[in-house]
């Protein structure tokens, strides 16, 4: 038997072919990356290629001293005898799926991808495909997304309501994606508006890609009054620190797509879940999958048997592949296996 275009190894996903590994969780000699996400960018390879979007956002995660290269989005670049390009995912600035075609075999890895619109990064395009590597991250009939308008209309509505009454308002959102997400949705007629130096830093690159992101100021910027009128857009790990502690005792909310399970908005103990997701939902997965066309598809990182039974049961040839990925913002982590994808383990 040939071997497959892609295979699991100690280090992830590799193409024999191409020499080079997709989003490896190990260092490897070349690495192929979907995006900048700590899951699925990991620090050490001795060079990296991703989409030409993402190359700020990932050398800013990566160091200045790694080698990053980029390729524009449907370019082609060969590495020996496998064709390799990258297509819009709609994720965050510069994710990417990446397709690797040889001998007329065509496989498309997806990384994490998001289908409703989102005016920070190129829109989700479909690419044809024989094999279809996709993410399930959502992969459950009970996710399905609101139109970000009306999220955007809720948050604005209660930064409004919290100014006029004289409280902060904080958003945590973490600081790649989600932060970014959030800043190009809200009014800033409301108040001003202040981030985390975490998210100001990875904003820059999104600016530097222009990225239309309001103006922001700082807290030092700022007297006791206006700071209570203030939009904090912060990743989650600020909360309790000394930093925001500044803003007195202001209004939270946390935009994340698990904000759709009431349990989880109680977890958080926040004032107000926004469900907010860059990953697709149960019917963009679906319509996704199907576009491609694709005679198998491999699921990983997430509801990998709910999604997996489902598309057994409706006709398609479905298998688990289990990955290291799943740590990212919206993601919950999963098993590692080192099976072939020729022959996947079962998910459980």
């Amino acid at each position: 038997m040939p071997t497959p275009l892609l295979i699991t190894t100690p280090s992830g996903l590799f193409c024999p072919a191409a020499d080079a590994w997709i989003d490896p969780w190990r260092p490897v000699p070349r690495a192929l990356i979907t995006h900048a996400h700590s899951d699925h960018a990991r620090v050490g390879s001795d060079a990296y290629l991703c989409a030409a979007d993402g190359v700020g956002v990932l050398r800013e995660r990566m160091g200045f001293d790694a080698r990053i290269s980029g390729l524009a989005y449907g370019a082609t670049t060969t590495l020996n005898d496998v064709t390799v390009s990258f297509h819009p995912a709609g994720h965050l600035l510069g994710s990417a799926q990446i397709r690797l075609e040889r001998g007329g075999e065509v496989w498309v890895v997806s990384g994490d991808y998001g289908t409703t619109p989102n005016p920070t990064c190129a829109a989700f395009t479909p690419v044809r495909a024989h094999t279809f590597v996709t993410e399930s991250t959502f992969g459950l009939p009970i996710y399905r997304w609101r139109a970000p308008d009306a999220i955007f209309a809720e948050l604005n509505a209660w930064w409004r309501a919290n100014a006029d009454a004289g409280r902060a308002s904080v958003v945590f959102a973490y600081a790649l994606g989600k932060a970014q997400r959030v800043l190009a949705g809200i009014d800033p007629s409301i108040g001003p508006v202040v981030v985390h130096g975490a998210v100001a830093r990875l904003s820059a690159q999104y600016q530097a890609m222009g990225v239309a992101l309001p103006v922001t100021t700082t807290i030092e910027d700022l007297d006791a009054t206006t700071r209570k009128r203030a939009l904090i857009v912060a990743p989650p790990s600020t909360a309790d620190s000394p930093w925001l502690r500044r803003f007195g005792e202001p209004s939270t909310a946390f935009a994340s797509g698990w904000m759709a399970v009431r349990g989880q908005r109680r977890r958080r103990n926040v004032d107000l879940g926004l469900t907010l997701s860059d990953h697709a939902d149960w019917p963009g997965l679906l319509a996704s999958i199907a576009a491609t066309g694709a005679e198998r598809v491999l699921v990983t990182h997430g509801q990998v048997p709910t999604l997996v039974r489902w598309l057994r049961e409706h006709g398609r040839d479905a298998a688990p592949l289990l990955t290291e990925y799943g740590g990212d913002e919206d993601a919950e982590p999963v098993a590692v296996a080192t099976s072939s994808v020729a022959e996947p383990q079962a998910a459980d």
